[in-house]
């Protein structure tokens, strides 16, 4: 197995702490009803296909999504430079208001925080996110930047192993990750491959934060991390740019890639840290889709139950990419908090195609 990354804390203070999270969707909702109603009057494909893609519908587990736009314009078609100005505008908006909540839920001002991570796949901008908030939300002009941009649905968990990361070697600082993803700006109403038509059924908008900090606080604690990507995997999952906008590219047996070594790797990366498989009590999963989540949980053993967070997500908001396995993390603080000094595992896969894992103890 080629283990490209590992980290965990250095022995120098707490270890790394998350202290709160947030999340912040747009006001407009896309239920599986409208998907049903606009997907035969915006796809030019023949009926047994459309009849085809309702089944797939019913059975992707996704009722509600939101969306920036309302669905009849989302549908439109308009060039890059267009949505790309869209998604500056809504990111900024939505990534200020998961941070404003974030960091009143931490007890925490904006002069805090020593790290701004932030990630995001469905767009572009230069300056990046960060540099917008610090302007607006008044962080210290000293205030370290790392912005993420090529990680997709891998890269919320990759920011909080980042954050530990520079905790370890910088104890008692404070690391602010956000997630913002648009993907209804990258709707493709004149693409018709297997790939898009799966991602107008599975992706929303949403934003997420969270503070994680060297300090002393209650919290589930990261205790290690580690990154692992798939050989000859470049072409599963990812974008390509066109003057249209961005296409995605999401080979259909991506499940099974991950099926096929998943058991290894949680288990590998388990015994790396020093712990059993018996010794997890939360399971918190990126869900990609229904089909991804249940090929997880079958080659690892779990029953809806112990996944119960992932599905509700995935239910009530959809696909959020790198956000999502954020909204599923506060989901587990929320609702599903694990007694102290119980353990969970959170993954998320991403192009690459990488797998990043998190091993957090309740504190």
């Amino acid at each position: 197995m080629n283990i490209l990354e590992r980290s965990s804390s250095n022995g120098h203070g707490p270890h790394p702490t998350i202290v709160a999270t947030a999340t912040a969707l747009p006001p407009h909702r896309i239920t599986r009803d409208d998907v049903k109603y606009y997907f035969g009057r915006v796809f030019e494909v023949p009926e047994r296909r459309v009849e085809a893609m309702m089944a797939i519908v019913d059975n992707a587990q996704v009722h509600n999504r939101h969306s920036i736009f309302p669905i009849d314009y989302t549908i439109e078609p308009r060039p890059l430079c267009q949505t790309n100005n869209e998604y500056i505008e809504h990111s900024i908006r939505l990534g200020k208001e998961a941070t404003e909540k974030c960091l009143k839920r931490a007890g925490m001002e904006p002069r805090n925080i020593d790290l701004i991570i932030t990630v995001s796949c469905t767009g572009f901008m230069i300056p990046s996110l960060d540099a917008h908030l610090i302007q607006l939300m008044g962080f210290r002009s000293n205030v370290r930047r790392m912005p993420f941009t090529e990680l997709g649905c891998a890269a919320g968990a990759m920011g909080l192993s980042r954050a530990a990361d520079f905790i370890a070697a910088n104890p008692g600082t404070n690391v602010l990750v956000l997630a913002v993803e648009l993907p209804s700006l990258t709707f493709q109403r004149k693409d018709i491959t297997q790939a898009n038509l799966i991602s107008s059924i599975l992706f929303g908008d949403g934003a997420a934060a969270v503070i994680v900090s060297g300090q002393k606080k209650s919290g589930p604690q990261i205790l290690g991390t580690e990154t692992y990507t798939f050989p000859d995997s470049l072409g599963a999952m990812g974008f390509d740019l066109r003057d249209s906008g961005f296409h995605i590219i999401l080979r259909k047996d991506v499940p099974e890639m991950i099926g096929g070594r998943i058991k290894e790797l949680v288990h590998g990366f388990l015994d790396r840290q020093g712990k059993s498989r018996a010794e997890i009590k939360g399971w918190i999963l990126h869900p990609g889709g229904a089909r991804l989540l249940g090929t997880v949980e079958e080659e690892l053993g779990l029953c809806k139950c112990d996944t119960q967070p992932s599905w509700d997500v995935l239910g009530c908001v959809g696909n959020l990419s790198s956000a999502t396995i954020l909204f599923i993390l506060q989901e587990w603080l929320e609702k599903r908090p694990l007694k102290t000094g119980e353990h969970a595992l959170a993954a998320a896969f991403g192009p690459g195609f990488s797998a990043e894992f998190l091993l957090l103890q309740w504190n």
